[in-house]
């Protein structure tokens, strides 16, 4: 469940993405200085959110840090201190449980008794320094590890016909929690109640859209996923998504804040796209007149069985009014050549011209020509390992830590978009990945249609 909210670098601007890699560094540097170099790999965007939002309420505490690989070997300003060690204990925690899990289903290179041995021990060591940092903090942190705890027992009680909010209540829980500690941790003890909100909202949030998008791999592999264990329709979890994404921003509201732009701009704005990612929607400009998208080749596949309900999405409407400046053209601002279905010219309009000598059918193509090379496949450039193949070939834990290695060193985490996962195989979004176009990408947030005036 980990990287839900995966900003757009154009749509965070360069003040707020500079902010954000602040905290996404300070919470690696955090993990590193300390629980040691290997529990880097659990540094994720969500983690993150925890170093934000003690920042957002106590003011800035940054550090100036070396060069480093994912950051083209420059140095740059870091969040530090209490918040980046919450986020850092936070992180150890969930990854602890989720290691956990996967030994307990002997899921991937987890089938092998020897490496189900090892993980065992990894999600013990976690725990354990998770719960030495939280003493540190005057955090308690057995309070994430009981919530998580009972997630197998709710799992076990829901079944067709149940809420899924019961298979999601341990998340809440877990996240409510941490969440409410960066109130403790800034001296505002009065913004731990709507925090813990915004944390358990968060939680049901990050639940329900792991399920939507593992849920055909689920189907496909028979494991566990619980919108198919409590009958639960892909309509019914957008709504819970929507009213989540609603209850933060509502909570978020109640929260005394010293500057809130990044945080507001994560559990706002970048939830409301993880939402319209996970359900197979285009990337959208997010203006008030509905869920459109102009981007092409950005829409993720959509979830099997997936209907959008009547009057969801706005009829689309035929083009109006002249023509764009710089594409002269009779047929109401297509291109010059171009006719919409059913449309009919204006009185006066000349048809396009035909082409010469063959009676109005364009000419063939010229033989002979040579072919244009084709383009390369995403992610591979300048990166020869790990390859990316359809379907991923997992690497197991002898072949997976070399990987992680090598691909940090290589600054693939960073750069290579989509890069393949170290055990898995499976493709992943960069962490400096842009999901609306890059630099053409022309959405902009002042438009959102946002009442909060950000």
């Amino acid at each position: 469940m980990f990287g839900i909210i995966r900003p757009c670098r154009n749509r965070l601007g360069a003040d707020l993405r500079e902010s954000w890699l602040a905290h996404l560094c300070g919470l690696c540097l955090a993990l590193r200085d300390d629980h040691g170099h290997m529990a880097r790999v659990v540094t994720n965007y969500d983690g993150l959110v925890i170093s934000a939002l003690v920042e957002a309420q106590m003011g800035r505490s940054r550090r100036t840090a070396g060069p480093c690989a994912l950051r083209g070997m420059q140095s740059a300003d870091v969040a530090v201190g209490a918040g980046a060690r919450l986020a850092a204990a936070v992180s150890l925690v969930l990854a602890s449980a989720k290691v956990g899990d996967h030994v307990d289903d002997r899921d991937g290179a987890f089938a092998s008794a020897p490496v189900r041995g090892i993980g065992r021990q990894v999600a013990r060591r976690w725990a354990a320094q998770a719960a030495s940092t939280g003493v540190d903090l005057g955090f308690d942190t057995s309070v994430l590890v009981a919530a998580v705890a009972r997630q197998s027992e709710a799992e076990a009680a829901a079944g067709l016909g149940s809420s899924v909010l019961l298979v999601t209540e341990p998340t809440e829980t877990a996240a409510g929690e941490a969440v409410a500690q960066t109130a403790v941790l800034a001296g505002r003890p009065g913004n731990a109640a709507p925090l813990r909100e915004v944390g358990r909202l968060f939680g049901r949030l990050a639940h329900l859209l792991d399920a939507v998008e593992d849920l055909a791999e689920d189907r496909a592999s028979g494991a566990y996923n619980p919108l198919d264990a409590t009958g639960t329709s892909l309509e019914e979890a957008r709504r819970l998504c929507d009213d989540a994404a609603l209850g933060i921003k509502l909570a978020l509201k109640e929260v005394e804040f010293t500057d809130d732009r990044l945080v507001h701009t994560l559990l706002v704005h970048e939830v409301r796209e993880s939402i319209r990612r996970a359900f197979g929607e285009p990337h959208s400009h997010a203006c008030p007149t509905g869920l459109h998208s102009d981007v092409v080749g950005h829409t993720p596949p959509t979830p099997p069985g997936w209907n959008p309900e009547p009057g969801m999405y706005p009829p689309a409407q035929p083009p109006q009014g002249p023509p764009p400046q710089g594409r002269p053209s009779p047929y109401g601002g297509y291109p010059a050549g171009e006719v919409p279905p059913g449309a009919v010219p204006p009185p006066g309009a000349m048809p396009p011209p035909a082409a010469p000598g063959t009676g109005g059918t364009p000419p063939p193509p010229k033989k002979g020509k040579r072919k244009r090379a084709a383009e390369p496949p995403p992610g591979s450039g300048l990166w020869c390992w790990p390859k990316l193949v359809k379907p991923p070939i997992e690497r197991g834990f002898v072949l997976g830590c070399p990987a992680i290695l090598y691909q940090c060193g290589t600054c693939q985490y960073c750069c290579r978009d989509p890069y393949p996962g170290p055990f898995s195989g499976k493709p992943h979004d960069a962490w400096c990945n842009c999901d609306c176009g890059g630099s053409n990408c022309d959405c902009n947030c002042d438009c959102c249609g946002c009442d909060c005036n950000c």
